[in-house]
């Protein structure tokens, strides 16, 4: 994987690619995003963008499953499973302080 920097060019890149294969003028998927041209123009050249700007030209473009590798995956345990390893945790001792201080003195 290539610095972030990279990573922004090559992301770049890809939206300017599939902008030119859909026959869209910059003007018009800023536009069709609700983005500025600005904000489309440094995503384009990998200059940073925000990712809300992201989200927006994905969507404006037919792109979103560009973004579902960055959506949290859905937990494969269940409730039961969940239940049976906070039991197993509190027989192993106190994971967690209770936030009660108790009264030490200090010097």
């Amino acid at each position: 994987m290539g610095s972030t920097k990279d990573m922004e060019a090559e992301l770049g890149r890809e939206v300017r690619s599939l902008r030119l294969r859909q026959n869209l003028t910059q003007r018009q998927l800023a536009d069709d995003a609700n983005v500025s041209l600005s904000a489309l123009k440094n995503l384009e050249l990998g200059l940073g963008s925000g990712v809300r700007t992201l989200i927006l030209v994905a969507r404006a473009l037919g792109r979103t499953d560009w973004l579902d590798s960055f959506a949290p995956q859905e937990s494969s345990i269940s409730p039961m499973q969940m239940l049976r390893q906070r039991q197993k945790d509190a027989t192993r001792g106190r994971k967690r302080a209770s936030g009660i201080r108790g009264s030490r003195s200090s010097k």
